[in-house]
């Protein structure tokens, strides 16, 4: 069957908490919405703020291939006849060819909120539609509280349906706009409306209860056509029903239509471009569009995965646009490993002994604190040292720093370091801005006359993370450095009970690591490796 797909990630989406979009982002992301194949792209309130009257302004340029641009509204004031209210004037102002309108179907909302009679509120609710139709729009009227106007009094929730109806409505969507409904009585509430109304039905459901998508596809299931949601489950309060995971699960649990298969493997691209335009990540295990979503950690997972990757899937990833991963720590079996090196024609390479010492490796890591899926430098470190045990370009001689401050504020801090190399023992002393950074300096000064390469690396990000907080300022902590070499970039992490030897062992490897990268330049390594950064 068709199911209508209406997308509300620019008006509802943008009531959630941190949600905010220029207009021309909200251009950028009706564009790319156009694209992925969604039928309703809801722009935003055009009566409501100076932003959205510029973007349906702005929209007139959008060239959409496919989808229909919405604004949304109420219906009418009750202190105005139609024709002279200015929020519905904003409506046919903005020029869409559909416009969506709320209005009342809880008579707890119309007698406390609006304050007027049913008989009232159901003349705001034909007046309004008859008005929008006579000027040409598609009208998508949301049944605002339906089904808690339903449960309160069903026969005053259905005459609100059949005011829109009769007036000219095109689609009829129920809301569970506190999201508080379970899913059994959405279900024999659609079927209800489906029994009095033909033509389409809609749902909006929110997530307060978590059952926003499942309560979608009940309604559905119970005879709605017409699908609401916004991409990556933004909105107000716990958010929308996920339109990501409602297309999904229609397609593919389904077999309804929505996007079509072409399309559903862009899924998870524009729900990620859509979250960084929102400079929010996306949640690593939303359902079939989240990094974790299709991620394997432990052992016998894995080792089932690599036989047949049904056994722990429940679709393949690529359908949807996303991949599978193997993560490796304290709960990797062999099967990880393998499939790390497998996955690139490496494995190989490595004997069943040293791949046995690279697992140990691991797990010994593992238990002294460190998180390997967050330190895809580490792990590339560990993989190469294991590829090419005969490679070792320095030891620590030793490394020193101090800092010193005085009663006028404000510190100074020296550092030495001393390298043994082949070419015989290289020392360095520097000042910085810290410890770290008067190590880091010391560090490269004794190496970049051997190595001048090293100076493109630089350090981009920095973060320290007590692992056992109880112990209080003696507890052990993990320092997780990222650095770019203006080609890629990785992490690399360290821990210990004192942060300025975690910091110095992420240093280390992070230079060990660009060393053995600039010394093997092995393309195969890195793609065994590449994936890795999806673990952070």
């Amino acid at each position: 069957m068709r199911i209508f797909t209406f997308d509300t990630t620019l008006r509802d989406g943008t009531q959630g908490e941190a949600v905010s979009f220029s207009v021309d982002d909200k251009l950028v992301i009706a564009q790319k919405l156009d694209e992925l194949g969604i039928d309703y792209i809801e722009g935003g309130w055009p009566g409501s703020n100076p932003k959205d009257k510029e973007f349906f302004s702005r929209a007139r340029e959008l060239e959409l291939k496919h989808a229909k641009l919405t604004a949304f509204g109420a219906t009418r004031f009750a202190r105005n006849p139609v024709e002279e209210d200015r929020n519905v004037a904003a409506l046919v102002e903005a020029g869409t060819p559909v416009v969506s309108i709320f209005g009342k179907t809880w008579d707890l909302h119309v007698r406390r909120a609006l304050g007027i009679t049913l008989e009232e509120n159901l003349k705001l609710i034909s007046e309004t539609v008859a008005y929008l139709k006579q000027h040409g729009k598609e009208v998508v009227y949301d049944a605002e509280h339906f089904f808690d106007g339903y449960t309160a009094d069903p026969a005053y929730a259905l005459r609100t349906l059949a005011a829109a109806k009769d007036a000219g409505a095109n689609v009829l969507c129920l809301c569970d706009t506190n999201g508080g409904t379970i899913t059994s009585r959405i279900e024999e509430a659609v079927a209800e409306a489906r029994k009095h109304f033909d033509g389409i039905i809609g749902i909006h459901t929110h997530n307060d209860s978590e059952l926003a998508v499942a309560n979608t596809l009940a309604a559905v299931e119970a005879g709605a056509t017409h699908v609401q949601g916004c991409l990556n489950g933004y909105g107000e309060r716990c958010g929308n029903a996920n339109l990501s995971s409602i297309i999904a699960n229609l397609e593919l649990k389904l077999g309804h239509t929505t996007i079509g298969p072409e399309a559903l493997a862009n899924l998870t691209s524009v729900c990620r471009f859509i979250a960084e335009l929102a400079n929010l990540p996306v949640r690593n295990e939303q359902p079939f569009v989240g990094k974790s979503a299709f991620a394997h950690k432990g052992g016998v997972h894995v080792s089932a995965v690599l036989k047949d990757s049904a056994t722990y899937e429940h679709i393949t990833p690529e359908t949807v646009g996303n991949h599978q991963r193997v993560l490796v720590s304290d709960l990797s079996g062999r099967g990880n490993i393998m499939y790390k090196l497998k996955q690139h024609g490496l494995d190989d390479r490595l004997d069943e002994e040293a791949r046995r010492q690279l697992l140990e490796r691991v797990k010994q890591l593992e238990y002294d604190g460190y998180e390997l899926e967050a330190a895809e430098g580490t792990f590339e470190l560990l993989v190469r040292e294991a590829l090419l045990p005969g490679m070792h370009f320095f030891d620590v001689e030793s490394y020193e720093v101090s800092t010193r401050g005085g009663s006028h504020g404000g510190t100074h801090t020296n550092a030495t370091v001393a390298l043994r190399t082949a070419e015989g023992v290289h020392s360095a002393t520097e000042s910085g801005h810290g410890p770290f950074n008067a190590l880091h300096l010391c560090l490269r000064k004794c190496l970049s006359k051997l190595y001048p390469q090293i100076t493109d690396v630089r350090l981009t990000d920095y973060k320290v993370r007590v692992l056992d907080s109880r112990k209080g300022t003696a507890a052990k902590v993990r320092v997780l450095i990222e650095w770019s070499d203006h080609r890629k970039s990785w992490s690399t992490m360290g821990v210990s009970d004192n942060v300025i030897e975690a910091s110095w062992k992420a240093l280390v490897d992070a230079i060990r690591l660009e060393l053995m990268r600039l010394t093997e330049k092995d393309s195969s390594i890195e793609r065994a490796v590449e994936d890795y950064c999806w673990g952070v």
